[in-house]
Formats: C-alpha cells, structure tokens, sequence
C-alpha cells in the first residue's frame, strides 16, 4: 500500500503557502491533516470555507465539537478523535465529558440527543433510527438546525476519511480508548 507523507510547505502551492504561513501564525503549527488536505488547493480552500460557515450555523463551539468526536468514534478516526479532544478540553469540556461525548451518554439531555443523533447518521449513512429525530426536535432543535447537523457531521467525515486512507502521522495526545473507561 502506498505510503502518505504530510506535504511540506515548498511542495505546496504558493496559495496553500499562505494559507499555511496564516495558520502557522494564528496556531503555532500547521496540523498534519490539514497540511495533507493542502495537496489539493480547491479541498482546503473550500474545506477551509465551508468550516467558517458552519460557525454561523445552529450550534455553538462545545455543540460542534461534540459532534465531532461522536462523528470521529463511529468513523474510527485517531486524528480527529486526538484534535477534537484538545480543542474540546480547550473549550469547556472534561476529559471525562470528551467520552461521554464519544459514547452518547452525555449527562446533559442536550449534548446526548445531538451527539446520539450525530452517530446514527455517520453510522446509517444518513438514515437515522426515527426515535433519535423524535428526540432532537423535542429537544427544542428545529429543522435548520438538522440540516446544520448534517453539514457538521459531512465536515468531519471528510478529515475522517482522508487520515483513515493516509494515516498520516498524528500531531495532537492521543486520545484516550473508550474501551479504557471503567464502566
């Protein structure tokens, strides 16, 4: 099987150069994941867009990355699962709430509605069971707010996908295994 290497920034276009150079600036890295999405300069300047909308959409920072990690698990993504966990923690989270995220067994009724439903759709391919639909809308979530949902989950199964095809290096801790929890 092929081997993927992360590309430098010389052996990317002078566009993705910059985009680099900005997030060397405003991170202090440049991720490996999003350094492999630069290969191509269409995918990560639109990935790059189309992540600044989802921040207008329905759901706050902690609601997008909850979804995230539940995404990440049901893909079975140690990259995503590894940077979604830092920046989960960096945004109010608990280690401990970062699996129970994971695991769909959130304490608040809220975050465990979004992120059961979030699984089912990565895991169904978009056929969610109706239950996890009747439990988003009651919980006060409308219809824009599924389609938001429905970005966010096609958001991350894109990064999902490509390191599970490149395995490229990962750069942020690990990510603890759920299967390590103490039930």
């Amino acid at each position: 099987m092929k081997t993927f290497q992360v590309p430098t920034r010389e052996q990317v276009s002078p566009a993705v150069q910059g985009i680099f150079d900005h997030m060397q600036s405003a991170m202090g890295m440049v991720p490996n994941l999003y350094a492999t999405v630069g290969y191509s300069e269409n995918a990560l300047t639109s990935y790059l867009a189309f992540q600044q909308a989802q921040a207008k959409g329905s759901f706050s920072t902690k609601e997008r990355e909850a979804v995230f990690l539940a995404v990440s698990q049901v893909n079975g993504c140690d990259y995503c699962l590894a940077a979604h966990t830092v920046l989960a923690k960096m945004n109010g989270f608990t280690e401990a709430d970062t699996l129970d995220l994971r695991a769909g067994t959130s304490a608040d009724a809220k975050l465990r509605v979004l992120t059961q439903l979030a699984a089912s759709i990565t895991a169904t391919h978009g056929r969610p069971e109706a239950q996890l639909l009747e439990n988003f809308f009651a919980q006060g979530y409308t219809e824009k707010a599924l389609v938001d949902l429905v970005a966010l989950v096609a958001d991350k199964t894109l990064t999902n996908y490509l390191h599970n095809i490149t395995h490229i290096p990962v750069d942020f801790p690990a990510a603890p295994a759920l299967s390590t929890v103490a039930a």
